[in-house]
């Protein structure tokens, strides 16, 4: 009977022991710190993985999560500064770093960090304008950011990110400001097509001012190369004059016949070239025309004959002197 008594006792202290010692284990699981708190003060934070307390003394306090979290900030209605009301959202991104500040040092920190965040948005959105507030959400995140971060720091939690998500303006203003856009856009159309047309006026005019160049070029060329036709033409002709005359001074009267051809036929060529002649009716003697015809060529025989003679006397005396 005494046996079986103390091996009841015997049970029952083992069995104690070991509720006792399993009472002391705690597991921690990764992501996660545990505050450990002796008859209700914190006295140490435990770690990911297999830790001990003492039993019956110490207790879990509060159980926080390390990893990167996501808070939704709800819209809300802002005052700009310029008057201009908007509805604005946004979600932050935070980081439990000290277990035992977010624990003790605010009651409920999602809540807290919540608020904190949106007083700080009408803060922010408040001090700019419309305008610079919908082409800036960088400079309005990162503000946020540095002012929520500062704010929070004392709680043990890093603010990783804040990010507008959506800026909403009144429906009349997004109105106006469509209109403005498109006043803009038909402004600057209006520009470029000016630009472009004074630019093709300028081409168009160094176009006509080149050619006109060119043309006054090909003009000054023409008249240069019929000047000099003429001059050539003048001296060929002042050629023939003397040579005519001084065979008229040397008493050749086939020179004679020769001059009075030539000018006859000159004239009748004249008559013959007028618009307003179509039939030409006067006589003509064809015995004069055939007599002042071989004239010219009892001339020709006569000079063709002379160069001849001359030709002949120069390689007979070249053969002399050799």
């Amino acid at each position: 009977m005494e046996f079986t008594g103390l091996g009841i006792a015997l049970i029952v202290l083992t069995i104690l022991v070991l509720s006792t010692c399993f009472a002391g284990i705690k597991m921690v699981p990764q992501g996660f710190h545990f505050t450990v708190e002796r008859f209700g003060r914190y006295t140490k934070t435990l770690l990911p993985g297999l830790n001990m307390i003492i039993p019956f003394v110490d207790r879990i306090g509060a159980r926080i999560s390390i990893m990167e979290q996501v808070l939704d900030v709800p819209r809300q209605e802002v005052i700009t500064r310029d008057n201009a009301t908007v509805s604005v959202d946004a979600v932050a991104f935070y980081q439990v770093l000290n277990a035992a500040h977010s624990a003790y040092q605010v009651s409920d920190l999602e809540y807290a960090l919540m608020n904190l965040t949106m007083t700080n948005i009408r803060t922010v959105v408040g001090s700019m304008d419309l305008d610079e507030l919908l082409s800036n959400r960088n400079i309005i995140n990162e503000k946020l950011l540095r002012v929520v971060d500062e704010a929070a720091h004392p709680w043990g939690m890093k603010m990783t990110r804040i990010e507008i998500k959506d800026i909403q303006p009144p429906r009349d203003l997004v109105d106006a400001m469509a209109r403005q856009m498109k006043a803009e856009r038909d402004k600057r159309a209006q520009v470029l097509e000016a630009e472009g047309n004074r630019n093709a006026n300028i081409l168009r005019a160094e176009g006509l001012k080149q050619a006109q160049i060119l043309e006054a070029e090909g003009k000054r060329e023409a008249a240069y190369r019929e000047a000099e036709g003429r001059e050539r033409l003048a001296e060929a002709e002042a050629k023939a004059t003397v040579m005519v005359s001084r065979a008229i001074a040397e008493g050749d009267l086939q020179a004679i016949n020769y001059f009075v051809a030539q000018k006859y036929t000159e004239a009748l060529t004249a008559i013959g070239s007028a618009n307003n002649q179509k039939i030409i009716m006067m006589p003509l003697e064809a015995s004069s025309i055939i007599g002042s015809i071989s004239g010219i060529a009892t001339i020709a025989k006569e000079v063709l004959s002379s160069e001849k003679k001359s030709a002949t006397r120069q390689v007979l005396q070249s053969k002399s002197e050799s």
